[in-house]
């Protein structure tokens, strides 16, 4: 395997993972466009940015058990999917990076060993 190959391997999960919360975080900005104040906006905002702060919480821990964050964002798809099955774009837009993100983890705690060799 390539230092290319293994470094992509690594860190692919990783940032990905990031931009999937951000990506979340993103609609909990709606709760300040309401009409109302920022401090009466904020409550809405932490309930709708929990998410996202979830998803960036399992990445933190996955930086160190990659099979961790291969579980959870699985689960999480599997979950979202099972709740939303009326809305297949949505289980695209939301469950299918939630998905990728999480086979990425499963492929990186895989190659484990290799990707963290020393060249």
């Amino acid at each position: 395997m390539t230092s290319a190959v293994r470094k992509l391997m690594l860190w692919s999960p990783r940032i990905l993972g990031i931009l999937v919360a951000l990506f979340l975080g993103v609609f909990a900005l709606d709760a300040f466009g309401e009409g109302k104040g920022f401090v009466e906006a904020l409550p809405g905002f932490l309930i709708h940015a929990s998410p996202a702060l979830v998803l960036l919480a399992t990445v933190a821990v996955s930086w160190r058990w990659e099979w961790v964050g291969g579980l959870v964002f699985i689960a999480l798809a599997a979950l979202y999917t099972a709740t939303t099955l009326n809305h297949v774009d949505w289980i695209l837009a939301i469950a299918g990076p939630l998905f990728v993100v999480g086979s990425l983890f499963l492929v990186s705690w895989r190659h484990r060993k290799e990707l963290h060799a020393r060249s």
